[in-house]
């Protein structure tokens, strides 16, 4: 669990992270390099949730590396229900793909990457916070002053 506090006094608790795998934390099925340390160290805190289409193949590798089983969905209604069915909010999603909209737009907080497959516009103006890399979004969960002073009202 992590938990956000506001400067209104609020709180935000964090159980699920919800990730897409290709163009979020893979590139043509491979994981980027620092992705799997990363992943891992939140694991501790998060329950980690892997939805892919399988697009590019090298699902059991990443599986492998992340101690993880993917769950194959790759439309967006169904990534979204996904998220809905853990308890929205208390979940963080991650993607990229125009099938990640309605799951960041669903989640207690959506992270839209812009990483080397690039970014649909969709899925950017869904998202409550856009970053350069996966790993800078990662490291906003580790350090979650960082989105109290992004999303500061």
């Amino acid at each position: 669990m992590i938990a956000v506090e506001w400067p209104d006094g609020s709180r935000w608790t964090l159980r699920h992270l919800c990730l897409d795998l290709n163009g979020t934390l893979a590139l043509d099925g491979a994981l980027l390099p620092g992705v799997a340390g990363a992943l891992l160290d939140l694991a501790q805190d998060l329950e980690l949730h892997l939805l892919t289409a399988g697009t590019h193949g090298g699902l059991p590798a990443v599986e492998q590396a992340l101690g993880v089983r993917a769950v194959p969905i790759g439309l967006g209604a169904e990534k979204e229900a996904y998220v809905a069915q853990l308890g929205a909010e208390t979940c963080v999603a991650i993607g990229n793909g125009r099938n990640d909209a309605a799951m960041l737009r669903r989640a207690r907080l959506g992270v839209a990457v812009l990483g080397p497959e690039g970014l649909a516009a969709e899925t950017a103006q869904a998202a409550d916070v856009v970053v350069g890399d996966i790993l800078t979004g990662l490291a906003l969960l580790r350090h979650p002053l960082r989105l109290t002073a992004t999303l500061r009202p």
